[in-house]
This record gives structure tokens, sequence and C-alpha cells, in this order.
């Protein structure tokens, strides 16, 4: 079978990467250790972080934040976990309608109840309004999304979650190197979250983390990654329960195994020093599709970012007036060799798994709903996709 001619996908890795691979290959230590830490550190020090956990995929991540904030309650004599129906009072989360399936998959696994709430159409994202507008007295906390690699208000949601005395949890999995004003999304919650999946903004193969400013949210993390042993945690830790145990197998915590390895750890510190330039390499993608489509395809709507937002797409979103127009669209680019897919995971409640989960939206959700079944997106890369966008544009004139 011929390669697409506009893949959804690309390879990121050169010679540097597969160097740094063979390198970890050739040392014989290929569970977590020193490429690890270095790459926690390198991170944390990029996004302006005092705490980066590297864990080994985005999803994970997930898992570990809601876990971790939910311990931090428990440790300290608040178990807001669990609860009955929605209707018998659980504790609730907002959640965006638009995100990907184990952003919420961890909050169902701990017990919380969704309140789902609708997103902007332009931007694709919840907005600030929603997000008050949805909290109510049993509310515990706010997860933020931004989108594509287009910043959420995620900023004034930690605002109202620190106005409230609730948690706030920012997936960033889709926009490494988005920034509000100077400073990256995924940095504004009590705890943040990113991918190194192969298709986003830089590539470990799989791969993820989670950042935190926040102490005892990062001892919880750091043990909850690993078996929920004290093993990795500092010697002054008040985790370790019983101080004259042996401290590499004394279990504290009901953890995981969701520890990376040094090879994600070596290419992801040689593509997190290649980052800069491929975001700029996709921000130039982005200002050709909005000169390029924007002006012919009036009647397509794509995805544009809040103001004094610093973006960097990694997807070309289409959303069509209906489904008979997305299928038409579909289909040509299908023969063009465009590759697309659903936007991000689309709409929650439109998948099956939806009934396994406890939510409502009672503001309804008429954009979401309407962009998982009449939008898609394309991929961006950090390479020129001038004459790629130009076909798409003609494919869909």
């Amino acid at each position: 079978m011929s390669a697409p001619f506009w893949p959804l996908a690309v390879n990121t890795w050169g010679d540097e990467e597969r160097a740094a691979a063979h390198h970890v290959i050739n040392s014989g230590h290929l569970t977590m250790g020193e490429e690890v830490a270095a790459f926690e550190r390198e991170f944390a020090a990029y996004v302006g972080s005092k705490h980066a956990i590297m864990v080994n995929s985005g999803s994970s991540a997930n898992l570990l934040a809601v876990a971790a904030v939910c311990h931090q309650r428990m440790v300290h004599g608040f178990d807001y976990c669990g609860g009955g129906p929605y209707e018998d009072g659980a504790f609730t989360v907002v959640v965006p309608a638009i995100a990907w399936a184990t952003t919420y998959a961890p909050l169902n696994q701990y017990g919380f109840a969704l309140r789902v709430i609708d997103v902007d159409p332009k931007t694709l994202n919840a907005t600030t309004n929603g997000a008050r507008g949805a909290i109510r007295e049993n509310t515990v906390g706010i997860v933020g999304c931004s989108v594509l690699g287009h910043p959420a208000p995620v900023d004034t949601m930690r605002q109202i979650a620190d106005a409230r005395g609730i948690f706030f949890i920012e997936d960033n999995c889709e926009s490494m190197g988005a920034r509000i004003g100077r400073r990256f999304c995924g940095t504004f919650g009590h705890i943040g979250t990113f991918s190194t999946f192969f298709s986003h903004h830089i590539s470990t193969g799989e791969g993820g983390f989670l950042v935190t400013d926040d102490d005892k949210l990062h001892e919880l993390a750091v043990c909850l990654r690993a078996h929920g042993w004290a093993r990795n945690l500092p010697d002054d830790s008040k985790l370790r329960a019983r101080p004259n145990a042996p401290g590499d197998y004394q279990f504290v915590l009901p953890g995981y195994n969701l520890r990376p390895t040094e090879l994600a750890a070596a290419v992801g510190r040689v593509q997190l020093r290649r980052l800069n330039d491929m975001n700029l390499a996709r921000i130039k993608n982005w200002v050709v599709f909005l000169e390029q489509f924007g002006e012919i395809h009036r009647d397509i709507m794509i995805q544009h970012s809040l103001s004094d937002t610093y973006p960097v797409p990694f997807g070309f979103t289409l959303v069509f007036k209906n489904t008979a127009e997305r299928e038409e669209a579909a289909g040509r680019m299908h023969g063009a060799g465009i590759e697309y897919r659903m936007i991000t995971g689309g709409c929650l409640t439109e998948h099956p798994s939806a009934r396994l989960y406890n939510w409502c939206a009672p503001g309804g959700l008429p954009h979401a709903q309407h962009a998982h079944h009449c939008g898609l997106f394309v991929g961006n890369h950090p390479v020129d996709l001038t004459v790629q966008i130009g076909r798409l544009v003609e494919v869909l004139r």
C-alpha cells in the first residue's frame, strides 16, 4: 500500500534520537533510571514547574493526577472519593464535553460524578462561564483541557477553583508548548498532565508527564507511580508510615506501575531540545492554513484561539454544517490521500462508554455534539505543509 499524500501522524525521530536509543540499549539499563531523572529535571525547567514526573503515557499521567489529588485528601483526613448515584449526591467534578477518553476515566474510576459542560464552537474548548455555572455545593474539582494545541481559559479556571477551595487538574496532553501570556499551559493546575505519544508535539513513542508545584502532591504521585512503595520517597517523607521498615519494599499506598523506560526518556531529551523549532514549523503551517482555507471555505468552521494566547496546533479542524457534508468531504479527502479522524476524542456523551459514567449535562451540549458528528481534523506536522494545505483547499472547493 502506498503512503498517504498527507498522513495523520509522522515520525519525527532523526539520527540523534536513534543514537540516544542505541546508547541506552548498549548500556544495558532499560528500566527507569538516570535518563528518566534527567528528563524530569529538564522538562520541569522547560515548562517552569517545580516538579515533573515522567510516566508511560499521558493517560497514565491523568490517572496519576486524579489518584494523587484523592490521596492527598485521604491522608489529611477528608475522603471525598466515591459516592452514590448522581441524584443521591455524589461528589462532582466539572469537565469539558470534548477531551480524550482517559481525561474522564480516572474520575469515574475514583467514584466521581461528572458535570459535563459544552464548548465554545469557535475554540472547541470549555468556557469559564460554563465552568463557573456548573459548580454546585458538592463540586470538588474542575478539569480543564486545551484541545489540539489551542489554550483553554485555564488561567481563569484555576482562579475559579481557588476561590471555591476545590482542585483544578489541567489536561494539557494535546498542547505542549502552548502559552497564555508568558506561562505554559499545563502549569496552571494544581496538577497538569502532558503526553509524549507518537503523534504529539514531542514523541517518545509512548510516554507522558505530570507536573506540579505542590511538594505533597509530588510525593504522592512518585509513590503511586511505582507500586505505592516508599522506595523513591525522601527519607523524611511523612508517607513513610513505619520508618523502621525496609525502605525499598514498604508499601504505603495502593499504587500502580506507571513507570517509563530509559529508552523513552533518552529519546525525549533529544526531542525536548527540538520542541521550539518543531512548534515554530507547526505555527507557520497554521498561518498558511488560516490564509488559504479561511478565505475560501467560509461555510466550514475552523478552530480559533482565544486572544492573548499562543497556540501550537497539531491539527487543523473542519466542522461542517451537517453529517452529510462531512461524509462527502471525508470521501473526497480519502480519495486524495488525506488522512483524517474525529476531533480529539469527540464528545464524551456520544460514545457507548457514556452509559457506564455517572454524568449530567445540565446546560445541554449542542456545540460539542455538533463537532462530534460533523467535524474532523487533519494532522499538522513540523515540516512545511503548504502543498498539502493547498491540495485540501482544492479537494473541498
